[in-house]
């Protein structure tokens, strides 16, 4: 199978045409993911009828329904395969709606009554890739893919539609790392930590903005005490008891206050990289009896898919090289130290469980490999 050729064009504007790319996706407009064999995708979750009109007029074949292999097995009703980046599932040929991609693409919404006659077929190149925009817009992992018919790439722009790079895609997570750049400072003292301050960091072409809460002067610490936080909006604003999130930021923001020296990333890395809409619905299912790995691998995701990368980024453009962290997690560990970072020793953030996140921490430690003292 050959490879899709490396694009070419600057990084910035690479990274500016997948977060297009992504947008309309949210917006359910159909998308042309480039590579060498283009294909016209549509993310299930926001197909409208208008949109699966077009997407039908832009290609060759009736287009297949793209999901992640844990949940092809769930919709067509067998055990899953050998594990692959995708699965392409036929649709039926009966009237198709909006409705049933969303049934297909979601496992808690409201489900088909009697059985679709799905099958399974020929997985398209770019599925990979195609599953990997629509992460990208925090969309569930179900995407329409048709190919794409002769002469569209050079038709899209009179068609108001976008074309994006498979390999773009791909290669979005470690390009925006590279690229973060401080682009603003204040001082915000905090309860407990009044000499804070927050740094912000954003990737030119990308959306996403990460903050740095640095407490005193961690260039002066041989080895600053350091949290990676994935923000949660649930935990730290509303004071979920579901986790322990709100009380491990705010544990920190007081321990690394104590120590004199520090810093907290809080990275735009909501429900373990998933996205707060996607967390609500892994709740729902953590509800109905699954724990939250089994939660989020039902939706199509992976267990953890946070980038790591970005804390080390960060750590780097702050003048930060060796740490203690302050983390129960091993992947913390190991992913920081893979970016250069000099890991030079964990500390425990552990806290009691509520009696409602009891189930939620047994798991880190059960399944996560979480190392709670």
């Amino acid at each position: 199978m050959p490879a899709d050729p490396v694009s070419t064009l600057p990084i910035t504007r690479r990274l500016r045409e997948v977060h297009r790319a992504a947008s309309d996706l949210r917006r359910g407009v159909p998308v042309l993911l480039s590579g060498v064999m283009p294909i016209v995708i549509l993310a299930a979750e926001t197909a409208g009828a208008g949109g699966l009109a077009e997407l039908a007029g832009l290609g060759t074949e009736t287009p297949v329904l793209l999901l992640a292999p844990l949940r092809a097995a769930a919709v067509l009703r067998r055990p899953a395969g050998p594990d692959s980046a995708a699965v392409a599932v036929r649709l039926p040929d009966m009237e198709f709606t909006e409705d049933d991609a969303r049934s297909l693409a979601d496992p808690t919404a409201p489900q088909p009554g009697g059985k679709m006659p799905l099958e399974s077929v020929g997985t398209p190149v770019l599925a990979a890739a195609a599953l990997g925009l629509a992460k990208l817009a925090r969309l569930l992992p179900a995407v329409l893919a048709v190919p794409a018919r002769p002469g569209l790439a050079g038709a899209i722009a009179s068609l108001g539609m976008l074309s994006v790079e498979a390999a773009d895609v791909l290669s979005y997570p470690g390009a925006e790392a590279a690229g973060l750049r401080r682009v603003a400072t204040a001082q915000v003292p905090l309860d407990g930590a009044p000499d804070a301050r927050v740094v912000a960091f954003r990737t030119d072409g990308s959306g996403l903005e990460h903050l740095a809460i640095v407490i005193g002067d961690p260039g002066r610490a041989a080895a600053p005490l350091v949290r990676i936080h994935s923000e949660c909006f649930t935990g730290d604003l509303l004071g979920s008891m579901r986790c322990d999130c709100g009380p491990q930021l705010r544990g920190a923001i007081r321990r690394i206050a104590e120590a004199g020296d520090g810093v907290v990333l809080y990275l735009a890395q909501e429900g373990r990289g998933i996205g707060l809409v996607n967390k609500l619905r892994a709740y729902t299912l953590q509800d109905r009896g699954l724990d939250t790995l089994d939660a989020n691998r039902v939706l199509g995701w992976g267990a953890d898919e946070r980038n790591f990368l970005v804390a080390g980024t960060m750590l780097t453009a702050l003048g930060v090289k060796r740490v203690r962290l302050l983390t129960n997690n091993p992947d913390k560990v190991a992913g920081l130290s893979a970016c250069g970072i000099e890991i030079v020793g964990r500390e425990a953030h552990a806290f009691a469980p509520n009696g409602i996140n009891d189930e939620y921490l047994a798991t880190k430690a059960a399944r996560f490999g979480h190392m709670i003292d």
